[in-house]
Formats: C-alpha cells, sequence, structure tokens
C-alpha cells in the first residue's frame, strides 16, 4: 500500500494561516527529506509523497498551493499525473523537476499547465525564487479565472435579463394584435374564436411532427394573429354568403399582403410572420401570394393551411352548415397533394382523433 508521509514537525507545529501549502513529490527519500526541511524553513508547510499515486491520494483530501514534483518516477510519471492533479484542484501551480533537461517533456508539461519546468541539481535559494515566482503566478491566474468567471456570471445574467425583456415585449406586441384580431372576429358571427382555434390545433400538429419547441411557439403566435390583415377587408366581401367573383377574391386575397405589413415591424415574431406570409401557398403551387410550392413553403405556412382549411370546414357560414370533425378530414385527404402537404395532414388526421379521443374519455368520467 502506498503510504504519504508527512516531514517530521509539520502536523505538532503551529501553522501560519497566511503560509503557502507545498506538497512535494519525489521518489528519492533524501530529496523529500532535503526539500521538506529547506521549504519549512523558508516559512512553507510542507508534506511529501513518494509517487504519483500517493501524491493523488494526498491531493485528494487535503489542498495544496503549489506541488514540486518529479517528471521520471516508478508507476505515474509527474507528467502524468499532472491532469489528475489539475482536475483536483484547478488551482494548483504545479512546478516539475528533472534531472533530465528534456524540450519535449518540457513542452507536453507546460502544455498542460505547469507553470515552471526545472532540472536537477538545483540550487535551494534559486529553487526558493522559483517556488515564488510560481506561487505569485498561481495568485495571477486565479485571479484571471475569478474574473473571468464573474464576467461570465454577469453576461449570463444579463442575457437572460434581456431574454426576459424580450419575451415581455414580444408577449405585449403579440397582445395588442391579439385584441385587434379578436375585436375583429367580435363583429362576426361566424368567425368568432375562428384564429384561437386554429392556433391551437396547428401548435398541435407541430408538436406531433415534432419540430422544436420554440418552432411551435412560433405557429401557435402565427395562428392566432393570421388573419389580422382583414382589417383591409371591405365587409361585404369578407361576410359574403355566397362565391366570390373574379375582382372580389382578388380583394380578398391582399389580406395576407396586409396581415405581414402589419406584423413586419415586430422583429421579434419574425418567423412567425413568415408562417403568417404562406398560410395561403399551396403545396401545387397553385396558392397565393407567392405560388410557392412543396418545402419551398414554409412549414409553419403548410400547418396553418391544414388548420385553417379543417376550421373553415367544422365552422358554420351563412351559406353552409359546418361538418364533422371526420367528414372534414375526409374532405381535406381529397385536397393532399394540391393543397396539403401530405405529411401535415397525417398529422392533422392524427390529432383529430386524438382529440375526439380525449372527447370521449372525458365524457365517461363525467
Amino acid at each position: 500500500m502506498t503510504s504519504v508521509a508527512l516531514d517530521d514537525g509539520l502536523m505538532s507545529s503551529p501553522r501560519p494561516t497566511s503560509a503557502a501549502r507545498i506538497l512535494v513529490v519525489d521518489d528519492e527519500d533524501t530529496i523529500r527529506l532535503v526539500l521538506g526541511k529547506y521549504l519549512r524553513t523558508r516559512g512553507f508547510e510542507v508534506a511529501t509523497a513518494e509517487s504519483g499515486v500517493a501524491a493523488l491520494e494526498t491531493l485528494s483530501g487535503a489542498r495544496f498551493d503549489l506541488m514540486l514534483c518529479d517528471v521520471r518516477m516508478p508507476g505515474l510519471s509527474g507528467v502524468e499525473i499532472v491532469p489528475n492533479a489539475l482536475e483536483a484542484d484547478p488551482d494548483l501551480g504545479i512546478v516539475m523537476l528533472s534531472a533530465v533537461n528534456d524540450a519535449p517533456t518540457a513542452t507536453e508539461a507546460l502544455s498542460q499547465g505547469v507553470l515552471d519546468y526545472l532540472t536537477k541539481p538545483i540550487e535551494l535559494e534559486h529553487l526558493y525564487a522559483a517556488v515564488n515566482r510560481a506561487l505569485h503566478k498561481r495568485t495571477l491566474l486565479k485571479e484571471q479565472r475569478r474574473v473571468e468567471r464573474q464576467v461570465r456570471e454577469e453576461v449570463a445574467e444579463r442575457t437572460k435579463e434581456l431574454e426576459r425583456e424580450k419575451a415581455h415585449l414580444r408577449d405585449l406586441n403579440v397582445s395588442v394584435v391579439e385584441m385587434l384580431v379578436s375585436a375583429m372576429e367580435a363583429k362576426d358571427v361566424f368567425q368568432r374564436g375562428h384564429s384561437a382555434r386554429v392556433a391551437e390545433l396547428a401548435a398541435s400538429i407541430a408538436e406531433y411532427m415534432g419540430l422544436a419547441p420554440d418552432v411551435v411557439e412560433d405557429v401557435r403566435v402565427a395562428g392566432r394573429l393570421h388573419d389580422v390583415g382583414n382589417i383591409g377587408i371591405r365587409e361585404d366581401v369578407l361576410n359574403k354568403p355566397g362565391a366570390l367573383n373574379p375582382e372580389e377574391f382578388e380583394h380578398i386575397k391582399t389580406h395576407v399582403r396586409l396581415s405581414v405589413e402589419i406584423l413586419t415591424p415586430l422583429r421579434h415574431i419574425e418567423r412567425a410572420v413568415t408562417f403568417v406570409g404562406d398560410h395561403h401557398e399551396h403545396w401545387d403551387g397553385s396558392g397565393y401570394p407567392h405560388t410557392r410550392s412543396g418545402e419551398q413553403i414554409s412549414i409553419g405556412g403548410r400547418i396553418l393551411a391544414a388548420a385553417d382549411a379543417f376550421d373553415a370546414l367544422i365552422s358554420s357560414r351563412a351559406y353552409r352548415q359546418s361538418m364533422n370533425p371526420e367528414d372534414a378530414v375526409e374532405q381535406l385527404r381529397g385536397a393532399v397533394g394540391t393543397l396539403l402537404d401530405p405529411r401535415v395532414f397525417e398529422a392533422l388526421r392524427v390529432v383529430v382523433k386524438r382529440r375526439k379521443s380525449l372527447v370521449f374519455i372525458d365524457a365517461i368520467h363525467r
């Protein structure tokens, strides 16, 4: 079993609280004894270890300011214990001692965080000077790490504050537009709650498709705001009970452009605005306003197109009765590949089926 020796008198004599603690690691008893006694006369507290394993055992149970470590030892070499020693105590200063002036070994040791590399034999006064240099360098590095850590923490906290402010501003902006949408829908019995229903259905589809949480939230926001441009549509066209003539259809198509123009200044919801701008594009390119097709259409736009079409089918209109959800899904099945992205339709079908199951379960337990 590897033993760890403390120099005679280390534990029995009073320890100055300001004295630096040094661990001397060398496989030669004489060197450990000489270095230990000399450093103690210079006011340091000294412990010794006769091997790399013993040094790591000592470091695991006590803190030291500096480790003087031989390079060539049986078992673990001095260079090999450096990473483990610094893992145990990142603030530990390390000075290597070697009987061989080996440039590659010195380079490797210094690259791993060693503060100095000394060759034996070394005069004790020179060693004392090197120890003081290493302790001073260690103090500077500790302070540098402390400042860097403090800066990182302050930056992280400020970033959190900015994110909170950004989220608050986003919510405030979205709320204002939502109030506008709700006011418009309140004037039309057939449109009441349409945007809220589209938003929740679209978000459920996005979640089922495995989209990232922030994308799901942008889909939800886009659903809430997608029809804000209707504020610029003539009421006689918006509420017309029958089919639109070509001029009326061209007029109502402008609501997408108006929605984007209204929402574009809200820079915090830029992606959601893109989704709004795409919600009347069709998978086959026959939609508007840009006649995009396939995956040229944003994923949020494709999801909104499906949710919007589904809600329109299950909602009553002046010119027709509402469909039940199952019939609406079947009718939309016929639009797969033309209006709808096949993958989005499948997600819509599953979400609607799940909602029906939940309603049924809820009814049983009432």
